[in-house]
Order: structure tokens, then C-alpha cells, then sequence
């Protein structure tokens, strides 16, 4: 079965348009990427190596998702789907592992959620000449103001001496995926095969690497642990986040998908309230304010804007 014979989307919800749901999908990622960084985080404060949680993201992922890839999609379509695993599976996953086992989850919030966005207006300014619609800079200065607020306690307090090199490799995971979201909008992959061949790639090129040669801790960890590692990164993380992702950055666009991820550090102080019964301090509160209106302004389409504008005019 060939990539023109893969499964046509599903008929629209009645009602809804395709950018409503497009912003219901970020939606969903920006809670599944919340918890994303905890679970990572705990992770690799445990016995687990970077390389271990990389196995078990590409792992789980890559054995559900192979059998469907192979039946969709044509082998001379194939580099494509590779090219977009060694960003968004295998550079992305790696890198922000990596970060984890130097920096807190605080520095992932800035880096990684600030950087996507940051990384995506560089990179279309470059391509289009520097043609920025004048709200997306202010959306950008606002959220990554918001940002390191959030994260303004960790960024600035008492740090770690190598806490820098987690905080370059949380950039670079934001470069890395910033450049597959942009080659997903470019290329018009649907979501369904961009996700089953990054996962399924991951998988191929990953793991006999990881089997053969790199460090390994799974014997030492608890069978629990291994367990939410295994369902979370390779499932939730993996497949649902970045099928949302996809979508959403077809929906709605490169710019308003990688902006949304900027609530992420937000939606994860709130999640600590009510589940941890961390109180967040007036700082963070502020920067979770100032984040969701650059988020906000950052989604609006450049009509929308104007026509906002006008009004209070």
C-alpha cells in the first residue's frame, strides 16, 4: 500500500473548524509535554541512562508504529520520513535526555518550550528575508519574558557546575525539533505517517546501536519505573504529543504550534499545586500570566490582530 492509499482523514466534526481543532490538538501537547519533562526528569535522576530512556521512547514507539508505516507508505518515499527521525526522533530525544542528567526540569521549561519558538521565527525570518509579521516578535518577547520568570529561581539561584551544558543541550533539542516541525509544514506530510516514520526510523537506526554499544542500566531499575518510562516516553511523549504536534503545525502553523508549547512551564506550576500542593510564588504567577498573553497573541493570525486592534482604536 502506497502513501496515496493510506487512510483518508476522517470527515470534520460537525461544527468545528480546522483551526478550533487545531488548537485542541496544541492543547493536548501542551499537557502531554508538561508532563513530559517530570517524567524525564525523574527518569534520569534515577538509575536510568539518557541512552536507556531513548530505548524506551524509540522502542515502544517504533514496534507499534512499524508494522502500519510499512503497509502505508512506499520505500521510494522513505528519505523524507528518515530525514524527520533524525530530527525529531533521534536529535530531538537525545538531546533533551541528555539535558536532563545535567539541569532540572525548570531549564527544560525555558530552553526546550522557549527555544522551539525562538528557533522557528529564526529560521522563517531567515528563509523569507526577514518578513515577521510585528506581533510574532512581540509574542516571542513576551512568552520568552514570561519564561524566565517561571524559571527565574533555577536560571539564577545557586547552580550546579554543569548545569550550562544541559542548558545548550536543551537549546539544541529546540533547534532540532523547530526543523522538523518546519520541514512537517513544508512537505505536507499527514500527521498519521509523519509520526509512524519517525518512530519507526528511530527505531531502525537507534536501537542496534544502543543493544551493541551504549551504556545500559535497565537491570538496576524497578520494574515501575520502567513501566511509566516505557508508557510515557514511548507512548504519550512519542506518538500522542507529536502526532498532535503535527497536526496542529498543519492546522494553525508553524509559528502558532511551536508558541503554544510556550504554556508548557505554566501548565506544569499549576499541575504542581494542585497534584504536589506547591504553591507557585508571585513571580511565577506573573510569568505564567505574561506567557499566556504572548502565547495568546502569538496564535492570532495577523487579520486577527488587526481587527483586535481596530476595535480598541
Amino acid at each position: 500500500m502506497n502513501e496515496s492509499s493510506a487512510p483518508a482523514p476522517k470527515p470534520r466534526l460537525a461544527g468545528l473548524s480546522d483551526q478550533f481543532l487545531g488548537f485542541l490538538a496544541a492543547g493536548v501537547v501542551v499537557v502531554c509535554w508538561s508532563g513530559f519533562n517530570i517524567v524525564s526528569r525523574l527518569g534520569s535522576k534515577g538509575v536510568l541512562t539518557p541512552f536507556d530512556l531513548a530505548a524506551m521512547r524509540f522502542g515502544v514507539s517504533g514496534v507499534l508504529a512499524l508494522p502500519l508505516f510499512m503497509y502505508w507508505v512506499r520505500v521510494r518515499d522513505w528519505p523524507r520520513y528518515i530525514v524527520l527521525a533524525l530530527f525529531g526522533g533521534l536529535g530531538y530525544g537525545l538531546l533533551v535526555y541528555s539535558g536532563f542528567a545535567f539541569a532540572p526540569t525548570a531549564h527544560a521549561g525555558v530552553f526546550v518550550n522557549g527555544g522551539i519558538p525562538f528557533w522557528t521565527v529564526v529560521m522563517v525570518a531567515v528563509l523569507t528575508g526577514f518578513q515577521i509579521a510585528r506581533h510574532i516578535v512581540l509574542a516571542l518577547l513576551l512568552s520568552t519574558s514570561g519564561l524566565v520568570l517561571i524559571g527565574y529561581d533555577s536560571l539564577f539561584g545557586a547552580r550546579a557546575g554543569d548545569e550550562w551544558i544541559g542548558d545548550a543541550l536543551f537549546l539544541l533539542a529546540a533547534w532540532t525539533w523547530a526543523v522538523f516541525g518546519l520541514l512537517m509544514r513544508r512537505w505536507q506530510v499527514k500527521p498519521q505517517l509523519a509520526i509512524s516514520g519517525v518512530a519507526t526510523f528511530a527505531l531502525i537506526l537507534y536501537m542496534p546501536v544502543y543493544l551493541l554499544w551504549l551504556p545500559k542500566a535497565v537491570a538496576q531499575a524497578s520494574a515501575a519505573e520502567i513501566g511509566l518510562q516505557c508508557v510515557y516516553q514511548g507512548i504519550v511523549a512519542a506518538l500522542l504529543a507529536g502526532g498532535m504536534y503535527s497536526y496542529a503545525n498543519q492546522k494553525i502553523g508553524a509559528y502558532q504550534a511551536s508558541m503554544m508549547l510556550s504554556l508548557v512551564p505554566g501548565v506544569s506550576a499549576v499541575g504542581a499545586f494542585f497534584i504536589l500542593d506547591e504553591a507557585p510564588s508571585v513571580r511565577v504567577v506573573l510569568g505564567i500570566v505574561v506567557v499566556s498573553i504572548g502565547a495568546i497573541l502569538g496564535a492570532m493570525p495577523s487579520a486577527g490582530v488587526k481587527r483586535l486592534l481596530m476595535r480598541r482604536g
